[in-house]
């Protein structure tokens, strides 16, 4: 009876590692505020040893966790979002800093400098000078995408990481504003967040008004215009009062015949 229960265990045990899906292990956890660790040492496409700190130089960061040798959507995610930062005023280098963020510990500063070669490629117009790609230890990887609450896992199948296509915008002092999510970000949105984290510094009356008349959706990752809302809950309450009014008139109106039928 005791072989049988260990079958059984060992069966259902071999039934769940089957059953193991990365892409339920890989995701978001809302953490705005929560600080990313800026002196750990990484690697840059140079083969340099820098840290995010020497990156900052007082300026936002919008960084994306990529695999710099990826087949699938990490290239795409990455020129979504020079496509995005071509479409709003902020300049890299000058307002801000890029930083393709390699969460596998395996890929090295060659893996990186490809990934910068594909977007100048795509991008010769792009000042290259705010833009980083970066290849580290696991263990900080792990500490960077763990402060953001960004989760991914191995996928034993194809020998590639179950991740999300997302970027975060963090403020200089390492903190994080916001994360954009999806393959391109919109650049109105990434406008924004990068104004919100430049705490005041970043952007002029224009943003800083932009950034009152919208509202951040944690769930979308998307600003949604503060005005449109409004509209809609005012169209809502007009039609709610139109309804309301005809059914007064013909709750009068029965009445003016049950009183004449009288």
């Amino acid at each position: 009876m005791i072989r049988v229960f260990a079958f059984v265990l060992v069966l259902l045990a071999g039934g769940q590692a089957l059953a193991f899906d990365p892409f339920q292990q890989a995701g978001i956890d809302s953490r705005r505020g929560a600080r990313v660790p800026l002196d750990l040492a990484f690697r840059d496409e140079t083969g340099a040893s820098v840290t995010l700190r020497d990156l900052v130089r007082g300026r936002p960061i919008v960084l994306a966790p990529v695999l710099h040798d990826c087949p699938n959507i990490c290239g795409v995610t990455l020129a979504g979002l020079v496509e995005a930062v071509r479409g709003q005023s902020f300049v890299p280098g000058k307002d801000f800093t890029i930083v393709a963020f390699g969460i596998d510990p395996n890929e090295g500063p060659a893996a990186a400098r490809e990934s910068l070669h594909k977007i100048e490629a795509s991008f010769p117009d792009l000042p290259t000078s705010g833009i980083h790609a970066l290849t580290g230890r696991s263990g900080d990887i792990a500490a960077v995408t763990g402060a953001l609450g960004y989760r991914y896992a191995w996928d034993e199948r194809i020998g590639q990481f179950a991740h999300f296509a997302a970027v975060a915008v963090l403020t200089a002092d390492g903190r994080l504003a916001r994360w954009l999510y999806g393959l391109a970000p919109d650049p109105t949105d990434l406008e924004l967040a990068l104004t919100e984290a430049g705490k005041g510094r970043l952007g002029g009356w224009r943003d800083q008004l932009l950034l009152l008349c919208y509202q951040y959706d944690p769930e979308t990752g998307r600003y949604g215009s503060l005005i449109t809302w409004l509209l809609r809950l005012g169209g809502g309450l007009t039609v709610a009062l139109m309804i309301g009014l005809i059914g007064v008139a013909v709750v009068r109106e029965r009445r003016s015949a049950r009183k004449g039928n009288a």
